[in-house]
C-alpha cells in the first residue's frame, strides 16, 4: 500500500496543533484524586465515602429510603435492578426444593441445621409460587449510598447518621472499605455496577418488593407556569406554584395562617408583588396599614376610609357588574348584602326585624325609582341610548335614616345609625367619588379603629366582589387580611355566609380568595366553626407559619395534620412554613431577592 507523503505531512501538522489545546475532558477533570485511604476518596479537597446496603427485613411495607431522602443530608443514591430469567430461576428453585425436602425427611442434621433448611425450603416454595401463579419476576437488587464533605470528621458523622436512619428501617449496611472507588463510580451517572460490589450487596427481590425501593418520594412542586414560592427545606428543590391551574387544583383559593412576626404578611406581600408582574388584578383589604408602601411602589391605587379620608364609597351603590349579563335581580341581590351590613351595625336581629328592614330598603330604592325590574337601573342619556345609573342616582345613609324615622317599629335602628349620619362615622354617608380602574387596589381601613373595622372591611369586600364578577376571563384575587373580623364571633352568619360564598364561587369568575389571619381560634368561633371550616376546605393551598400550641390543637380538628407536622409548625423559624398544595405537604422556606425585599419593606422615593 502506497501512502501519500502530503497526507502524512498534513496529519502530523494536525497532531502538533491538537497538542496545544485543552479538551472538554481536561476542563472537567479534577486536579487530583487520592485513592490511598481505604475509608474514603479525596478529590480536589473533598472527601467521599460510601455505604452498601447488604440486606433488609423480609417483610417490608414502607418505602425503604423515604426517611433518608426526607432529611437534608447530602447524599448520592444509586439503585441497580437485574432481572433474572424466570424459566432458569424456577428450574433451579425446583431442584433446590427437591434436595432440601429430601434432607428434611432424612432428619439427619442437628436442630439448627433443620431450622435453617426449613427456612430456605419455605422461602424457595414461596418464590416459585409467586413466579408461577402471580406472574412476578425475580430481580437482584443493589443499593449504594455516597456522601461527601470538605471535612473528614463531617463525613464520618454523616455516615453514622445514615447508618442510624437505615438501621431504624431494618436495613443492614456495610461501609465500602477498600471498595470506595468502585462505590463512588457506582453512584455516578455511569451505569457501572462493579463485580466487587455485587458480590457483597446482592439481594434477591420480587417485583412487588421493588415498590419499597422507589426513590422519588420527597414532595416537590414545580408548575411550569407558576411563580416562585420558596425552597423545599427537606431536599432544597425549588417550589413553583400556579394556583390558577384549574386542571391541577380545584380552585385558586389560599389560607395563610401564622402568629404575629412569623412571616405571613411578608409572604402575602411577596405574592402580591409577583402576581402584579403577571398583570393579575388584585384587591387587598388592609386593616393594619401594612400594604401602603407596597401599593405605592407598585403604582397601585390606595383607598382610605376613615375620619381623615377624602375618598368615599356609598354602601347603597348598585353596580352594573354586581350580576352577570345573563342574570337578573339587581335589587334583590343588593338587599341581601345590605341585610348583612346592617346586621353588623344593629347587632343580632331576628327574622321579623329582617323583614321590616327589607321592607324599608325596598321603600328606600323606590324613592330613587329603582324597583325589582332591572330596567329601572338604567336611565336615558340621549335619544335611544340607555346607561346604567351612577352613584349620584342611588340613595345614601341619610335617606335611609329619614325613612326609619317615619316608623315607630324602626326607631331603635334609627338611633343606632346616628353615628353614621351625624357622628364620627359620617364618612359612610356620602356618594362614591373614586374611579377604580387600577389592577392593584388597596383598601386601607386602619383609621376606623378596632370597633368599626368590620364595617369598612365588609364595604370593600362588597365592592371588590362586584369587580371580580365583571369578567370571567380575567384572572384576579381578593386578599382578606385579618379575616376573623368577618367570619369570627364578632361578626354574624349573614356576613360570614357572604364571605363563604366568595370562596365557594370565586373560581368560576377566574378569581382567587386569600384568607390571612393570626387569630385561628376566632375564625372557628362562629356557629361552631362551620364558616371557618368551609373556607379552609375550599382553599386548595394552605400555608401555616409558626403557631402556638393552642392554635395547633384547633387546626388539628379541621385538617389532616400528622404528629410530625404538628411538631414542625410549632418550631418553625421566621419565614418558614408548612404548605399544603392539594395532597402534597411541603416544608417550605420563603425566599425573596434583595430588590423584592426593598420594594416590600421600604418607602422608595420616586
Amino acid at each position: 500500500m502506497k501512502i501519500n507523503k502530503k497526507t502524512q505531512k498534513n496529519n502530523k501538522e494536525k497532531i502538533n496543533f491538537m497538542e496545544g489545546t485543552i479538551s472538554d475532558n481536561d476542563f472537567l477533570a479534577p486536579s487530583y484524586i487520592n485513592l490511598t485511604n481505604p475509608k474514603y476518596i479525596e478529590i480536589d479537597n473533598n472527601y467521599f465515602s460510601s455505604i452498601l446496603i447488604i440486606n433488609y427485613f423480609r417483610e417490608q411495607s414502607d418505602l425503604l429510603l423515604k426517611t433518608l431522602i426526607d432529611t437534608n443530608i447530602d447524599v448520592n443514591i444509586s439503585i441497580f435492578y437485574e432481572k433474572q430469567d424466570n424459566y432458569k430461576t424456577i428450574r433451579e428453585l425446583t431442584y433446590h426444593i427437591g434436595n432440601v425436602g429430601a434432607d428434611l425427611k432424612g432428619n439427619n442434621q442437628n436442630r439448627q441445621d433443620i431450622d435453617i433448611a426449613s427456612f430456605t425450603y419455605n422461602d424457595a416454595k414461596y418464590i416459585r409460587k409467586e413466579l408461577q401463579i402471580n406472574n412476578e419476576d425475580l430481580y437482584f437488587l443493589y443499593i449504594y449510598i455516597n456522601t461527601y464533605s470538605q471535612e473528614i470528621k463531617e463525613v464520618d458523622n454523616t455516615l453514622n447518621k445514615i447508618e442510624g436512619i437505615l438501621e431504624s428501617k431494618g436495613l443492614h449496611t456495610r461501609r465500602a472499605f477498600f471498595r470506595q472507588e468502585q462505590a463512588y463510580r457506582a453512584c455516578m451517572p455511569l451505569m457501572e455496577n462493579n463485580k466487587l460490589l455485587k458480590e457483597v450487596s446482592k439481594r434477591n427481590v420480587l417485583t412487588s418488593g421493588l415498590v419499597c425501593t422507589y426513590p422519588f418520594i420527597s414532595s416537590a412542586i414545580f408548575d411550569d407556569t407558576g411563580i416562585f414560592i420558596g425552597i423545599n427545606i427537606y431536599n432544597n428543590s425549588l417550589i413553583f406554584i400556579d394556583r390558577y391551574n384549574t386542571q391541577k387544583y380545584k380552585n385558586a383559593n389560599m389560607c395563610i395562617f401564622g402568629t404575629s412576626g412569623a412571616g405571613k404578611s411578608f409572604y402575602t406581600k411577596l405574592l402580591i408583588l409577583r402576581y402584579r408582574l403577571l398583570g393579575i388584578e388584585q384587591y387587598i383589604i388592609d386593616p393594619e396599614r401594612e400594604y401602603n408602601h407596597l401599593c405605592e411602589n407598585l403604582n397601585g391605587t390606595l383607598l382610605k376610609i376613615g375620619p381623615g379620608s377624602d375618598t368615599y364609597i356609598n354602601v347603597f351603590d348598585i353596580r352594573k357588574e354586581s350580576i352577570e349579563d345573563d342574570e337578573q335581580g339587581y335589587l334583590a341581590n343588593k338587599i341581601s348584602k345590605l341585610i348583612g351590613f346592617f346586621n353588623l351595625i344593629f347587632g343580632k336581629i331576628n327574622e321579623e326585624e329582617k323583614a321590616i328592614l327589607e321592607e324599608k330598603l325596598i321603600e328606600l330604592y323606590n324613592t330613587k325609582n329603582i324597583t325589582f325590574d332591572d330596567k329601572s337601573l338604567y336611565k336615558e342619556k340621549s335619544e335611544n341610548k340607555l346607561i346604567f345609573k351612577e352613584s349620584i342616582d342611588m340613595p345614601i345613609l341619610q335617606d335611609f335614616y329619614n325613612i326609619l324615622d317615619k316608623d315607630d317599629r324602626t326607631k331603635i335602628f334609627k338611633i343606632k345609625l346616628i353615628p353614621f349620619i351625624k357622628g364620627s362615622l359620617n364618612f359612610f354617608n356620602n356618594y362614591t367619588n373614586v374611579e377604580l380602574n387600577n389592577k392593584l387596589i388597596v383598601a386601607d381601613v386602619y383609621e376606623l379603629g378596632e370597633e368599626n373595622l368590620k364595617y369598612g372591611m365588609y364595604l370593600f369586600t362588597d365592592l371588590f366582589w362586584d369587580k371580580i364578577k365583571k369578567d370571567r376571563k380575567i384572572k384576579k384575587a381578593i386578599y382578606l387580611d385579618e379575616i376573623w373580623r368577618l367570619i369570627g364571633v364578632t361578626s354574624n352568619k349573614d356576613v360570614a355566609g357572604f364571605i363563604y360564598k366568595i370562596f365557594k364561587t370565586i373560581r368560576k369568575y377566574g378569581g382567587s380568595g386569600v384568607a390571612v389571619t393570626q387569630d385561628i381560634s376566632d375564625i372557628f368561633s362562629l356557629e361552631d366553626g362551620i364558616y371557618g371550616k368551609s373556607i379552609l376546605n375550599n382553599s386548595s393551598i394552605k400555608t401555616f407559619f409558626s403557631l402556638e400550641e393552642e392554635n395547633i390543637k384547633i387546626l388539628e380538628k379541621y385538617t389532616n395534620l400528622s404528629e410530625k407536622e404538628k411538631i414542625e409548625i410549632k418550631s418553625l423559624k421566621r419565614g418558614e412554613c408548612l404548605t399544603f398544595v392539594g395532597d402534597e405537604h411541603i416544608l417550605n422556606k420563603i425566599y425573596a431577592a434583595d430588590f423584592e425585599k426593598e420594594i416590600i419593606e421600604k418607602k422608595i422615593d420616586k
